[in-house]
């Protein structure tokens, strides 16, 4: 599957027609139409951007056509052994510092 197919995909899945994804990136339609004809995979890098943007999703996730979420959840480990009472003790200070933040 080429790029233009890959957008007419989307385009279809979105509910958008070119028209209104060319004035939303302010390209004339003919580009969208000549891409999704073509079905070429030589696209500017620039065109690309915008499209991925407008649809509401990363270049790669537009070329790749897989979902890329990020992750709700930042964790951190620490092993004791790694560090001294005292750095221990600061990592904990900076932790609750950022939470405190949360109820201004």
């Amino acid at each position: 599957m080429g790029i233009g197919a890959r957008l007419l995909e989307i385009m279809n899945k979105k509910n958008l027609n070119t028209n209104e994804l060319a004035i939303m990136i302010g390209v004339p339609p003919t580009t969208l139409y000549s891409m999704i004809k073509r079905d070429s995979n030589r696209v500017d890098i620039d065109l690309i951007i915008k499209i991925a943007h407008a649809l509401d999703m990363s270049a790669d996730e537009f070329l790749s056509g897989e979902s890329f979420e990020k992750p709700n959840t930042l964790a951190a480990h620490f092993e004791g052994e790694d560090f001294t009472e005292e750095e221990l003790k600061d990592i904990e200070d900076y932790v609750n510092f950022v939470k405190s933040k949360r109820s201004r």
